[in-house]
């Protein structure tokens, strides 16, 4: 007997809306109809993000085995996943707490703060890489107030740290990775990025939710620190 396709004849219906509020109905009528949130249960990914960097990686070839990799906003581990079961060394940090994944050293704390820095040089040292990272992956996003300018602002802010710790950080024709919105890079850190990379591009994974703003940019090819 054919299978019918995931999500595409039937939909899942909620069927109570007791105690739940309105955008809670919406989220939840989205998880259950979504066939990228269906396949990452049945691929043991933790969540659909997973697809981002791995569709990400089918079009710009980013990720190798050996290579150092830092995922920087790495909650809930599904960027993680994608990365170690390639063959990566990996280092994951978020504010939120992630369950322990094979393979992957992860840290519970805020990328913002002080320490974080030279905590997750100490780590790639300790895994044995003395010479920096081949990639930064950032999926850091701040909490949104529904102000599209100042949502913009807060989640450019995280890709500029986020971007300052990679060229510190990254060896010569490393990766930088990051989540944008609003069309892409403000023009002052991408004219930054064009001077520190070979190659930058935009792009929007087929996984990202047709309604959702954001896209990823991608810097290849690190010409090192002067």
């Amino acid at each position: 007997m054919a299978r019918k396709s995931i999500g595409r004849n039937k939909k899942t219906h909620v069927k109570t809306s007791k105690g739940r509020t309105t955008s809670s109905n919406r989220w939840l009528k989205r998880q259950l109809n979504d066939p990228y949130v269906t396949k990452a249960q049945a691929d043991g990914y933790r969540s659909r993000a997973a697809y981002k960097i791995a569709e990400i990686n089918e079009k710009a070839d980013i990720l190798k085995p050996g290579m150092m990799v830092i995922d920087l906003g790495a909650a809930p581990g599904g960027w993680c996943q994608v990365a170690a079961n390639i063959g990566c060394k990996v280092i994951g940090i978020d504010l939120l707490e992630i369950d322990p994944i094979t393979d992957v050293t992860l840290f519970q704390m805020d990328f913002m703060d002080d320490d974080a820095p030279d905590i997750l040089k100490k780590a790639m040292v300790e895994m044995g890489t003395n010479d920096g990272a081949d990639v930064i992956l950032s999926d850091m996003a701040p909490n949104t107030i529904g102000h599209k300018n100042t949502d913009h602002l807060r989640i450019m802010a995280l890709v500029e740290l986020a971007y300052h710790f990679a060229v510190e950080v990254l060896k010569e024709d490393g990766v930088f990775v990051a989540k944008v919105r609003q069309g892409g890079t403000q023009n002052e850190l991408l004219s930054q990025m064009k001077k520190d990379f070979k190659t930058i591009k935009h792009i929007k994974p087929p996984s990202s939710r047709k309604g959702s703003s954001e896209t990823f940019v991608i810097a290849t090819g690190f010409k090192g620190r002067s």
